[in-house]
């Protein structure tokens, strides 16, 4: 668990998950804050989203291909990182 040093936090967290590691190092969060760049990146021309059920449907496509690339799924599991998105949709094409 990435957060600040705020003094609640190490009591909370050893309350409500008492395995997980508290990481309070500067900049630790960086990685889970520009996350988010990939998914707006695109959005940027479009001038953002204009309805709710458009928000989900990029959110949840977004999702997927970074997991897909992570390889949280059985998708191309034998293709090398780089590949791995195409070989999934490629699978995924197939088996429709």
């Amino acid at each position: 668990m990435t957060t600040d040093r705020a003094a609640a936090y190490p009591r909370v967290l050893d309350e409500l998950l008492p395995a997980a590691r508290h990481v309070t190092q500067r900049h630790a969060n960086n990685p889970l804050k520009a996350d988010h760049g990939r998914l707006k990146a695109p959005l940027r021309p479009m001038r953002g989203l204009k309805r709710d059920r458009s928000v989900r449907i990029v959110a949840k496509g977004s999702a997927f291909v970074q997991n897909l690339q992570r390889g949280h799924y059985e998708l191309a599991t034998e293709a090398t990182a780089r590949d791995r998105v195409a070989v999934a949709f490629a699978e995924l094409t197939h088996a429709v």
